[in-house]
């Protein structure tokens, strides 16, 4: 699998030409072949893509130009419609490429399930890893009508690889009772409803520890981000996302990688969603990724 070329034409907004003299490599994970409720997310990272142009390439929050992070586009990897395990196979070859040649790998989903292979990979080269996940859902299932591969089971697949004390969950609002009673029996840390507070107390105890973080858009109210495909009431503005972005940014924690999933834009014809998206992609590579920040 090539890592040099972009695989479709368009590209995020500031994205260098080159893959060699980039630090950061943001891709796309075009797949929703597992989803319980509304499919579309496939579409997602595309036109993630396509708004960003509406983006201004400086950051208030950071005092950051997106010309100080160099980060090289690749698209969207090519994946098999309807074949969940060789599209997750091949994600999780592609983050080896990436991981082996020191790239700090950003993804756009596609539904949540496309997290999983992104995080094993991440896991081998990082035994100490954490997970910080923020989710309107538990995400915990074993299996969804007798599937285990299904876009409720991958942080619960993360959880039973590197153990659950080391999985994070903010935001949650939704999930089966055994699932909340799982997470309780293992010692993994759920906060619900809430994000940015509980994670400020938590970010100080994973100071120094490789951290990736995976970010279903759902976790912000549907009133913020309608474009999505289990959209769920009760959920945390744009600003307060943002601000656990920066928050992330401003800590200790060495973020290895992250990704940003279940946009599906069909859902919203004012393209708030995606727009939302977009500006929270360009925060997470400024805060997360630029080395030496302000």
């Amino acid at each position: 699998m090539r890592f040099d070329e972009a695989y479709s034409g368009n590209v995020f907004i500031g994205s260098h030409p080159n893959y060699e003299e980039s630090r950061v490599v943001l891709y796309g994970m075009p797949m929703d072949w597992t989803v319980s409720y509304r499919p579309g997310s496939r579409f997602g990272p595309s036109r993630i893509r396509e708004v960003s142009i509406g983006l201004e390439e400086y950051s208030p929050y950071l005092d950051i130009e997106m010309e100080e992070l160099k980060y090289f586009d690749a698209g969207d990897i090519p994946l098999p419609f309807g074949n969940a395990q060789k599209s997750l196979d091949l994600i999780e070859d592609y983050i080896d490429g990436l991981l082996a040649d020191s790239k700090f790998p950003l993804g756009m989903g596609g539904e949540h399930l496309v997290s999983w292979p992104v995080m094993k990979a991440v896991a081998k080269k990082y035994p100490d890893l954490a997970i910080i996940h923020m989710d309107a859902h538990t995400d915990l299932r074993t299996e969804y009508e007798g599937e285990p591969l299904s876009h409720s089971t991958p942080i619960r697949k993360v959880a039973d690889l590197i153990g659950p004390s080391n999985v994070y969950s903010f935001g949650i609002r939704s999930g089966m009772k055994e699932e909340f009673q799982w997470a309780k029996e293992n010692g993994m840390h759920i906060s619900k409803f809430e994000v940015l507070e509980p994670l400020k107390e938590i970010l100080p105890t994973l100071a120094g520890r490789p951290v990736y973080v995976t970010i279903d858009i759902d976790v912000l109210d549907p009133a913020h981000a309608p474009g999505t495909g289990t959209v769920d009431c009760g959920g945390i503005t744009s600003k307060e996302l943002l601000a656990s972005i920066h928050a992330i940014a401003r800590s200790e924690v060495n973020v290895v990688g992250g990704d940003l999933v279940e946009v599906a834009p069909i859902y919203d014809s004012s393209e708030q969603t995606a727009n939302t998206a977009s500006k929270l992609i360009r925060e997470m590579m400024l805060g997360w990724a630029v080395e030496n920040k302000k």
